[in-house]
């Protein structure tokens, strides 16, 4: 996927690894595409904001809502998305299960990840 890198290692997270679903993936590339189209800049920009909102669930994984059935949720900044995702402690892994735009029906935020 263009541009993410893994969590750092830290103390408080100790190389906890990013996991795409393939959903969020897809729903990742279409809004990086649409974003492409209208500008460069504004693509970038996104790329950089959904990474920074990594780095914050990985810096404090525990710190963002819990939305749904033991689900994170952070907003991204400047853009109409939400990041969703679960954290696997067993793994050290953090499970993005969608990029939810936010103009989009909520009542079919969590639909899928049942």
């Amino acid at each position: 996927m263009r541009g993410f890198r893994r969590c750092e290692p830290k103390e408080i997270n100790s190389g906890i690894r990013i996991y795409f679903e393939p959903k969020a993936s897809d729903e990742y590339e279409s809004a990086f595409k649409s974003y492409e189209e209208r500008s460069i800049v504004a693509a970038d920009n996104f790329i950089v904001l959904v990474q920074k909102a990594i780095d914050s669930i990985c810096d404090y994984p525990y710190s963002d809502r819990i939305t749904y059935k033991n689900l994170g949720e952070i907003s991204l900044k400047r853009y109409p998305y939400n990041l969703i995702f679960q954290i696997d402690e067993a793994k050290k892994v953090i499970i993005v299960f969608s990029l939810f735009h936010q103009k989009r029906n909520p009542k079919s935020k969590y639909k899928d990840l049942e």
